[in-house]
């Protein structure tokens, strides 16, 4: 069994240093033409098959609300980089598609994001530190009893 304290202190070590990357990344986002939460949703949209997935699987992948979400992508909607239509196969249902144009965009500021993202974590962490981390991280991703952060292997 593992300590208490080494897990509670394991957990605060990880939770301080991703709300500092993520402040880090934020404020150095490239673009002013989109916010991070929006990326968020097209980056996850990107991984889809087509491109395309259901509202209520973009809540689970999102680190927002379910309200903030649904107004997110109306914005995304507005400027084109997004579609909605009804789910066939559930009329209840909403189905979101990154467009061609919204697909572009998300490119063009994920190539310069991934510099953000290499610059900050290289120079902490070595390569092998890198490797560590990401198999760590997966490793507790893996153990969650919730199948929304279940990664499986690649």
């Amino acid at each position: 069994m593992t300590d208490r304290e080494l897990a509670v202190a394991a957990w605060e070590s990880l939770f301080r240093a991703q709300v500092g990357v993520i402040r880090v990344l934020a404020s150095e986002f490239p673009t002013r033409t989109m916010s991070l939460n929006e990326y968020d949703v097209l980056f996850n949209l990107s991984l889809q098959p087509e491109h395309r997935a259901r509202l209520r699987d973009i809540n689970q992948l999102v680190l927002l609300s379910q309200p903030s979400v649904s107004r997110l992508i109306d914005r995304l909607v507005a400027r084109g980089y997004v579609s909605k239509h009804p789910d066939p196969t559930d009329k209840r249902g909403t189905i979101v598609a990154i467009t061609d144009a919204g697909f572009d965009q998300y490119r063009d500021v994920a190539r310069l994001h991934m510099e953000t993202i290499t610059d900050l974590m290289g120079s902490a962490l070595s390569d092998d530190e890198l490797r560590q981390l990401a198999a760590l991280t997966a490793k507790l991703r893996r153990s969650n009893p919730d199948p929304q952060v279940r990664l499986e292997d690649e």
